[in-house]
């Protein structure tokens, strides 16, 4: 991805979740994933999609079971 492409896909994501903390980080080495952060926490990896002409950018998101909340059922015991 070019770096006006991915200025553009974070001001989009900044736009979209309101949340200007949003960073896009260029690869530092040629091949490797267009990074995504939230102030200096990773949230994901961006990718670029070309088909038929037509352009997409894919933001592949693992959450992890251990960064979520507590379940409140397990809370009262079921």
């Amino acid at each position: 991805m070019t770096r006006s492409e991915i200025a553009r896909v974070q001001e989009y994501l900044r736009i979209t979740f309101a949340n200007p903390r949003i960073v896009v980080k260029p690869p530092k080495k040629q091949g490797q994933p267009v990074e995504v952060y939230c102030a200096d926490e990773f949230i994901g990896v961006l990718h670029r999609d070309e088909d038929e002409g037509e352009v997409s950018y894919d933001l592949h998101m693992s959450i992890l079971d251990l960064d979520l909340p507590p379940d409140p059922s397990d809370a009262r015991g079921l």
